[in-house]
Order: structure tokens, then sequence, then C-alpha cells
């Protein structure tokens, strides 16, 4: 609907509501969980699901294409849809459940892995032969701008979503905080991702580029994890405040300066295929970033503990959820064996954030083959259509009532 030159300061509208949202959403999310149940984590948002589906309806104005309900049928890649969803749910569900619910080395988790990774495979040599009109345009993965972003933007999802679920682990564990006080201690990373991605927005606008926002947002992400292995039991407050800002400003400029990098690469033609794999890339990231986590926690703790005579008995037990633990360590009495829990939980996030600046260095030095293509092109868009027809409908009916 927006010329692709403006389509940053609209971004950062948007980004605007949804830094009211991370902000809130940490302190709602460990109010309810504190005083209530978590289980109200999830039920308070039907209610603004609904809302929202009616503002859909009732707001959102597209310029359809008239055609019959059989032929739209007919355009729909359906066998490539189900082999998608099938195969994508199938990898991401034991990603989730390995090393908790079943052993990664588990015939219940490596079967669903090998045999939906196979079937994404499958799925991939289908969609580049078979289908007239595919469910994914394999060609917006050719242009080298695309390319690099899509793989630059899986790492940036497990960055972010690694750090949003073992940082508050840090201050619940290791702090000794509260689910509400935790939600505060996040602001650093919550309060700048959001505002980052807004100014970042803005700054595109007004200057027509981009790469370099890409360039800044990768190495500053890169040096805010490399701070962050820093984080101790003993880091003082104002120390935790001023690392995880650091990475917070770097992660929320990517937000914006990526997701126009991908469509400055993109053909008019190719524009929706290539946001939709923006975006799953991104979700995609997120599950694979929690379950690398995951991996690295129980094998350091493990490994950790080991050495400890007093926990190795539970060291398998221990290191098994690192979320799990948390309650773990809270209801244990003041002790030796409680410090030396509370430290080797430290040391084995502290592994967890060296491996995210590595993967951070990864997608900082894939950034660098990042081109700076123009923003400033013609706009085609079926969407624009209707609201010029509007403005020429209403210009009309100022000639008749002038002539009138």
């Amino acid at each position: 609907m927006i010329p692709l030159r403006l389509r940053g300061q609209w971004f950062s509208g948007i980004s605007s509501m949804w830094a009211i949202g991370t902000v809130a959403g940490p302190l709602v999310g460990g109010a309810l969980a504190q005083k209530v149940t978590w289980r109200w984590i999830f039920w308070i948002n039907l209610p603004f699901l609904g809302l929202g589906a009616v503002m859909v309806v009732l707001f959102l104005t597209l310029n359809y294409q008239v055609s019959s309900f059989a032929a739209k049928l007919r355009r729909i890649d359906w066998v490539g849809a189900v082999v998608f969803i099938a195969a994508s749910t199938g990898f991401l569900i034991p990603l989730t459940w390995g090393g908790i619910m079943y052993d990664w080395d588990s015939w219940r988790t490596l079967v669903p892995l090998i045999l939906c990774g196979v079937g994404l495979i499958a799925f991939v040599v289908y969609e580049a032969y078979v289908p007239e009109e595919p469910l994914i345009r394999l060609e917006v993965f050719q242009n080298q701008t695309a390319a690099v972003t899509f793989f630059s933007t899986f790492i940036h999802g497990l960055l972010l979503w690694c750090t949003l679920y073992y940082l508050p682990l840090y201050y619940e564990a290791v702090k000794g905080m509260t689910p509400i006080m935790t939600g505060v201690a996040l602001f650093p990373q919550t309060f700048t991702v959001a505002p980052a991605s807004m100014i970042s927005g803005i700054l595109i606008a007004i200057t027509g580029k981009y790469r370099a926002g890409v360039w800044v947002g990768w190495v500053l992400t890169t040096l805010g994890f490399g701070l962050m292995i820093l984080l101790k039991p003993e880091t003082s407050t104002p120390a935790w405040v001023f690392i995880n800002l650091v990475p917070g400003v770097g992660t929320g400029m990517l937000f914006a300066c990526m997701a126009l990098a991908v469509q400055a690469s993109s053909t008019n033609k190719n524009m929706g295929f290539a946001v939709n794999m923006f975006a799953f890339l991104r979700s995609f990231g997120q599950t694979v970033g929690v379950a690398v986590g995951g991996v690295i926690f129980q094998n350091q703790m493990s490994e950790r503990l080991m050495k400890l005579p007093a926990l190795a008995p539970m060291a398998a037990e221990y290191s098994r959820n690192s979320a799990g633990l948390v309650e773990v360590i809270k209801s244990m009495p003041d002790s030796a064996e409680r410090v030396q829990l509370i430290g080797a939980y430290a040391d084995s996030l502290r592994i967890v954030w060296v491996v995210m600046t590595a993967l951070s260095a990864v997608g900082m030095i894939a950034s660098f083959w990042t081109e700076a293509l123009p923003l400033d092109r013609p706009f085609e868009s079926e969407q624009s259509f209707k609201e010029k027809k509007k403005e020429g409908d209403a210009e009309k009916s100022g000639v008749v009532s002038d002539s009138n």
C-alpha cells in the first residue's frame, strides 16, 4: 500500500505499538504468573485477538481480484501447502521437547526431525519444478542481498528469542528476582528494541539508505552479546542494565533495516513472497534459538555439576530443564550447595552467550555482502488502485458539483 521509500516511517508506526506491547507484556505476564496462574498468560490473549479480528474486518481495505471462487481455489498450491505445513511443524515440535520431554538421542526426537527435514528438502524441489503458482517463489533467493538478508534474518530471530527466553532465567535463578521484577529487569532489552527499530525506519525514509543501518545493527548486536558474557552472580545492577542496552539497540535496528533490505531486493511481483519468507525465517530462528540455548545449557550444566561432589548425584535431573531449575534454586535454603548451583547456572548461561556472540559475528560478516539498492523506484501495487480510484471519483464528483 505504501511506496518503498516511505515504508520506513510506516514501519516505525507499527513498531511504536509493538514498543508498548514489549514493555507491558513481561510485566503483565510476570504479574499473572506470580499473583494468579501462568495459564492466564494465554487466556488474556483471547480478547485482544477478538478485537483484532473485528478491526481487520471493519478497516482493512483491499483491492480484491474479481474471479470465481473455484478459480481462486485452483490457484492455491495445495500439495505444497500441505507438505510445507506438515514438514515445518513436524520439524519444530521435536525441537521444543528435545532434552525436556525426551532426550535428544531418543527416537521420538530424532525420527520426526529427520523425516520432516527430508520433507522440507522435498518441498523445495517440488516448488522449483511442479506448480504453476508455487507457494514460495524460489527466485526470491536468487538476489544476493535477499539471500544474505534471509540468512541473517534466521540468525537474528535465533539470537533475539534465545535472549528473551534465557535472560529472564538469569534474573530469576541467579539474581533471585520475582517474575514481576524480572519483567522490570528486561526493560534494557524490551524498551530499546522497538524504539531502535522506529528510529531506524524514520532515518531510512529520510535518507533512502538502509545498508549502514544493517552494518551498525550487526556490530552493536555482536558487541552486545559479547558484553553479556560478563554477566555473573555478582554483577551489579548498573552493570547489567548498561550491558543489556547494547544488544537491545542492535537487534532493534536490524528489524527495520533488514525488512527494507529484503523489500528493496525484491521485484514488485515477488514482494509478498519475499516479505512472507522474511517473517517465516525469523520465526523459524526463534524456535531454533530456544532449542540451541537449551542444548548448550544442559551440556554445560551437567558438566559443571559433575565436578561438584555435593551436586553430582543430581546433575542429570538439574541440567534437564533450565526453567524448572529456577524453582529448585528458590526452594533451597541458604547453603554452600545453593551458592554452587547458582554459580553453575550463571556459568552455563555464559556459554550460551558465547555461542550467541559467535553466531552474531557470522551474521555480521554475512551482512557485508548486503548491496545498497535504491529505495526510490516507481510504485506498482494492485493495492494502490482502489485508493487512486477513490481519489479520481472524488475529483469527478467535485467537477459535477461545481458545474451544477
